[in-house]
C-alpha cells in the first residue's frame, strides 16, 4: 500500500525530503543563527558611535551606589485623626447642603453688571 504522502508528491512532481535532512539543516540555521543573535549583546552603547545609538560624549557617568528601592513591605504608622461623630457629620452634611442650595441660587440668577 502507497501512503498518501508520497501519492501527493507524486502528483505535484515533488520528491520527498526525508525527515533527517529537514532536522540538519535546522539545526546548521539554527547554529548560525544563534551566535549572530548572541554576539548583538556583547556590545554595549556606551563603546558605540553615536551614530549608531551610542552615548554622547557629554553624558554623565552613572554613580556606583546601588539604587535604593522603595520598602514595599514598610506599613505607614496609624491614622492620627478620628472619626466624626454622629452630630459632627449631621452638622458638616448641613453644612454642604447649605452651600449647594446657596450655588443653585447664584446660578440660577443672572449676574448683574
Amino acid at each position: 500500500m502507497v501512503s498518501k504522502s508520497r501519492i501527493a508528491c507524486f502528483l505535484v512532481n515533488q520528491p520527498l525530503r526525508p525527515a533527517a535532512g529537514r532536522r540538519r539543516a535546522l539545526a546548521l540555521v539554527a547554529a548560525l543563527a544563534l551566535p549572530i543573535g548572541l554576539g548583538g549583546c556583547s556590545s554595549t552603547l556606551s563603546s558605540m558611535p553615536t551614530e549608531l545609538g551610542g552615548m554622547p560624549a557629554n553624558t554623565p557617568q552613572p554613580s556606583g551606589a546601588p539604587v535604593a528601592y522603595p520598602a514595599v513591605h514598610d506599613m505607614p504608622p496609624p491614622r492620627q485623626n478620628a472619626v466624626l461623630t454622629d452630630a459632627e457629620q449631621k452638622a458638616a452634611e448641613a453644612e454642604l447642603a447649605a452651600l449647594r442650595e446657596r450655588q443653585a441660587k447664584q446660578v440660577a440668577t443672572p449676574a448683574k453688571n
